[in-house]
């Protein structure tokens, strides 16, 4: 009786680890793609806050643009910057402004 116990108690155990194991690795997947998608979002928020924010605070430099075409920015010390994707300033000497293209 003591074998048929221990044989039905292994199996059970056995039966439960192969399907928390099958579980984790679908949440997993999705627990990635959910993060991933997080992120964006979060960097997208910031970015679209900061921007905003700098639209009010500070001047916008009409006749310059970032290195990639961002909008450049100027503060109240005369720093020019322009705002990341993750919505974090990046400074720039005016040597790295570019010329705006004419519309």
């Amino acid at each position: 009786m003591k074998t048929i116990v221990k044989v039905a108690l292994v199996a059970a155990g056995i039966f439960t680890f192969a399907q928390s194991h099958a579980q984790t690795q679908k949440d997993s997947s999705l627990d990635h793609k959910i993060s991933k998608t997080a992120k964006k979002v979060g960097n997208k928020t910031a970015n679209v806050a900061a921007n905003g924010a700098s639209l009010v605070v500070d001047k916008k430099y009409e006749g310059k643009s970032g290195p990639q075409g961002q909008t450049v920015y100027i503060n109240e010390h005369s720093h020019y910057y322009y705002i990341s994707k993750k919505g974090h300033r990046v400074y720039l000497k005016k040597s790295q402004l570019k010329d705006k293209p004419v519309s």
